[in-house]
């Protein structure tokens, strides 16, 4: 549970440091496999459970309890697991609800990886689902089915900053008794903590913001106990998901400074979003701290700040999205986000391109949508690179590389 830090100290310390901090300032980074024991008593209590301690790399690591139980107290939940990718945290807190003949419901503004997940792999074993445009709740009723096990949503969405109401949402999957499952990569617990909202589970892909440098791919899971215990023995550590220390060791690193990172974040955001808003050449701009945005007041209910993220459309489609993208300079092409570098990247062709055109249409992802993940840069140069990119070019015969 959380401690009474602020989340900015939170941060930075935390609490196997000690009153006296003897010892390392930073956390250790211990990469042992295997662990000993001075009885079998000792072994198998460690083993059952029934005494805290790591036994075999493949459940954990010091390094790694250490992030889980920070990570924890971040979210205000009572356990943390982390593992090897934001989609490994993903299909583990859905299959740890879900078995062969089980309905889950999902909001219609998913990621590409979650998408593919359920369509391609969770089919395969028998589990239905139906996404669903959640900003309206009653539609959430009208899918509940007798063998609806969860409910799955993002809120901010990727790629469009869809804001989804926690609370409202959290009260139909506690009417109904199943869980609700949430993604919050994009806000990090600096800016939103659903479960103090409602929700059961929270997911992160740590690789982002979490991590914040670009260096570390991991996932986690925040809960409670029982769950993550669950999770840990019965499907993390079977599937051997686990993260490794190493990974650990550079999240702790980077949670040191995700204050001053989401800040800056949120603050170029902005700052680029309403320059695309009033700009002649952009269509349509999608980010929750516009006041155009439509769930504007709802994420300055349930936010703490309104994130780094920004999505847009450009006027001429996706011909001129093509010729925006490559005249970029100082700005980046690449999949992820949450980085010091800013990065722009094309849903339709990269991280939503394993969803079929006909249902990215349905979803609102068109062509010329393009998706920016603003860094720490000077938003002066930022905003320089957009504006060259927007120029009015004659049509060149060039190609997305992506």
């Amino acid at each position: 549970m959380k401690n009474n830090w602020d989340i900015d100290t939170a941060l930075i310390h935390h609490s196997k440091q000690g009153a006296t901090h003897s010892g390392p300032v930073a956390e250790p980074l211990i990469p042992a496999v295997a662990y000993a024991f001075p009885d079998t008593d000792t072994a198998a209590a460690v083993v059952s459970g029934q005494k805290e301690g790591v036994y075999y790399g493949r459940y954990g690591n010091p390094t790694l309890s250490v992030l889980e139980e920070k990570i924890a107290s971040l979210e205000g939940g009572e356990a943390a697991l982390g593992v090897s990718s934001g989609m490994a945290a993903i299909s583990i807190a859905l299959l740890a609800f879900l078995k062969h003949g089980d309905h889950v419901v999902v909001t219609k503004d998913v990621y590409g990886g979650t998408y593919k997940f359920l369509t391609n792999i969770a089919v395969r074993y028998g589990i239905e689902y139906d996404f669903v445009d959640c900003t309206n709740p009653d539609l959430i009723h009208n899918h509940i089915k007798e063998n609806t096990k969860a409910i799955y949503i993002e809120t901010p969405s990727n790629p469009h900053l869809t804001i989804l109401d926690i609370k409202r949402i959290s009260e139909i999957s506690k009417l109904y008794g199943i869980p609700l499952i949430i993604d919050n990569t994009f806000m990090s617990p600096y800016l939103q903590n659903p479960l103090e909202l409602g929700a059961d589970i929270v997911v992160h892909s740590a690789t982002k913001y979490l991590n914040g440098h670009g260096d570390s791919i991991a996932g986690f899971i925040v809960g409670k106990s029982d769950d993550i215990t669950f999770m840990r023995n019965s499907m993390m550590g079977d599937l051997g998901q686990v993260l490794s220390a190493w990974d650990a060791f550079l999240i702790l690193r980077g949670l040191k400074t995700l204050g001053v990172r989401m800040e800056r974040h949120c603050k170029n955001a902005l700052e680029i979003a309403v320059f695309l808003e009033n700009h002649p050449q952009v269509e349509k701009v999608y980010y929750p701290g516009l006041p155009s945005h439509p769930q504007h007041e709802l994420a300055k209910e349930q936010m703490e700040g309104m994130g780094g993220m920004v999505s847009f459309e450009l006027k001429g489609g996706k011909e001129a999205g093509k010729r925006f993208i490559d005249s970029l300079n100082l700005i980046i092409i690449s999949f992820s986000l949450g980085d010091p570098e800013t990065l722009v990247q094309h849903p339709a062709s990269m991280t939503h391109f394993s969803i079929p055109t006909e249902e990215r249409e349905k979803f609102g992802i068109t062509d010329g949508l393009i998706r920016l993940s603003l860094g720490l840069e000077d938003a002066k140069d930022l905003i320089n690179d957009l504006e060259q990119a927007l120029i009015v070019r004659p049509n060149m015969d060039i190609e997305l590389n992506v």
